[in-house]
């Protein structure tokens, strides 16, 4: 558990603020919207936005494919950031639908001297319905994960913090801690938030949707970042 004064809200804009998120654009995605070589049925794009109550809706198209919801700091104008510190909280929940794989994850900017480790993404957690009641947690900046089980319960919400350390990623639910990575981020590290629901396609385990399901779903609310007292609020260009 993190000891000191408590943070302060950096950020808590709703999924309807475009001045915050910007809708179906992240540079972890190819420029078509399409993602199929990370096992990713769907396509993104601005036209498919979650709902003001934080529903992350995939739907099946006409050709066989899926339209999904994906928001990003990224292109929004207030291009907000996390840095080293900041806690990121959400009250989430999840359904045990097969082929839904709801996510909130962070991807950084390149720098000048290339990407930065592992993209600066960190894995607030990924879930997948075939193993219903288990987060994935991965911190792909400085390689650690862990497999939490016994987690969530499907359609039961739940409460996720995720605290972004320099030199330890700490993750709980509902106040118990499931991981701490002893890793961190690094001093260096910044990074956009994104929330999306994806649709898998069958690799590693995670079966694709089942014939006649033309719909998946997740719920996002109070999407907040905290950041502790004296650090900047937004990082140097």
């Amino acid at each position: 558990m993190t000891d000191g004064p408590t943070p302060a809200v950096v950020f808590d804009a709703p999924f309807t603020d475009r001045t915050a998120w910007a809708v179906g654009r992240t540079s972890a995605y190819p420029p078509d919207g399409r993602n199929p070589g990370d096992n990713k049925l769907d396509e993104i794009g601005p036209g498919y936005a979650p709902t003001a109550a934080g529903v992350f809706t995939a739907r099946r198209a006409r050709d066989g494919g899926w339209h999904t919801a994906l928001v990003s700091t990224e292109y929004a104008p207030g291009g907000f950031e996390l840095l080293p510190g900041d806690e990121l909280s959400a009250t989430c929940t999840v359904h045990d639908v097969q082929g839904a794989w709801p996510a909130l994850w962070t991807w950084g900017r390149d720098t000048r001297g290339g990407p930065q480790p592992g993209h600066g993404e960190v894995d607030a957690f990924e879930y997948h319905a075939t193993n219903p009641r288990l987060l994935e947690l991965t911190n792909h900046v400085r390689a650690a994960g862990h497999y939490a089980e016994d987690a969530v319960t499907p359609g039961r919400p739940f409460a996720l913090r995720v605290v972004l350390g320099a030199g330890n990623v700490e993750w709980y639910v509902d106040g118990r801690l499931l991981f701490a990575d002893h890793r961190g981020v690094g001093p260096h590290w910044r990074a956009w938030p994104v929330v999306c629901v994806s649709v898998a396609a069958g690799a590693y385990g995670h079966l694709p949707p089942a014939p006649g399901t033309d719909e998946l779903h997740w719920q996002c609310t109070g999407l907040t970042v905290r950041r502790p007292a004296g650090a900047s609020r937004n990082p140097p260009a």
